[in-house]
């Protein structure tokens, strides 16, 4: 079989590579290797994928379902393995036993074409949010993991050189990032990256989480992603702003946040997001994370 990567795969890590990456070009490979060494019997890639990786439908030799992931070393697939490993499949996808090898992971296969997000927006936050509560665990003790103020330190001096347009929403988000480290409430192992898009079904339990880009810091943190879900409907509202603030106070309430701290958090992610999309050429993602952070 031939491993061609998805289009949206190759358009997201085109938007991210540095200089002289090849990964994109080694993957086929790389996924023959991959597949080979486990004596996998391939069904087909997932389509249209992640924006981080490649991902197959395989059938492991007894026959079991299982899926192959492979990920440049850039989306932290390492971090996810002791993630996944740590969370012991407890709201999250079982990290299946296999003989490491970096950048490749072995996983329980889910319903990889039914999300939350499937479901009516308010089931669908309400299912996002309760797998949400289960990943927040106290980190290894020597864990290996980014912090939030290391993750969000990063993003903080790429989003200084923002253009013009952005420049009064950066500085709120950047002014509410260090009002927020300065005394953070908890310290727990977050998913980093979590949406709707990456809570699928299971067998063993309803719904489960993929696709962790993990991070240790503050619970508000995580959930500040999930508030802006399906940032175009709120947009496409008159009532758009008033939604996403009775959103914030109603998952801040279901979870057990501080509703201020939620919001800042979900003001800074915004922004970066939308100065980001600006940075790589994507004008129109960048004008509706930047009207709806304009909201918060």
């Amino acid at each position: 079989m031939v491993f061609a990567p998805p289009q949206r795969l190759v358009r997201a890590l085109g938007e991210t590579a540095p200089d002289g990456d090849d990964w994109l070009e080694k993957l086929p490979e790389a996924a023959q290797q991959a597949v080979a060494l486990r004596e996998l019997t391939v069904e087909r890639v997932q389509v249209p994928g992640g924006r981080s990786s490649l991902v197959v439908l395989v059938r492991r030799p007894d026959g079991t379902p299982a899926v192959l992931k492979l990920a440049p070393s850039r989306a932290r697939p390492e971090s996810e393995r002791a993630a996944l490993a740590h969370w012991g499949g407890l709201g999250a996808v079982q990290l299946l036993e296999e003989p490491p090898v970096e950048g490749v992971l072995l996983l329980e296969r889910l319903h990889p074409d039914v999300s939350v997000r499937s479901l009516p927006e308010a089931k669908a936050l309400l299912e996002a949010a309760g797998t949400l509560r289960r990943l927040w665990v106290e980190p290894p003790g020597e864990h290996v993991f980014e912090t939030v103020a290391e993750r969000t330190g990063r993003q903080a001096e790429l989003m200084r050189g923002a253009a013009a347009e952005a420049a009064a929403l950066v500085s709120a988000a950047l002014d509410a990032r260090e009002e927020l480290l300065a005394a953070p409430p908890e310290r727990r192992l977050l998913h980093g990256t979590f949406r709707q898009s990456k809570v699928l079904a299971g067998e063993r339990s309803p719904w489960l989480a993929v696709g962790p880009d993990p991070v240790v810091g503050e619970c508000a943190f995580d959930l500040a992603r999930l508030v802006r879900d399906r940032v175009e409907d709120l947009i496409a509202t008159a009532s758009g702003a008033a939604t996403t603030r009775r959103r914030v106070k109603r998952l801040a309430e279901s979870l057990e946040v501080d509703q201020e701290r939620l919001r800042g958090w979900t003001l800074f992610r915004a922004v970066e997001s939308g100065v980001r999309a600006l940075r790589v050429g994507r004008p129109r993602d960048a004008e509706l994370l930047l009207e709806f952070a304009g909201w918060l």
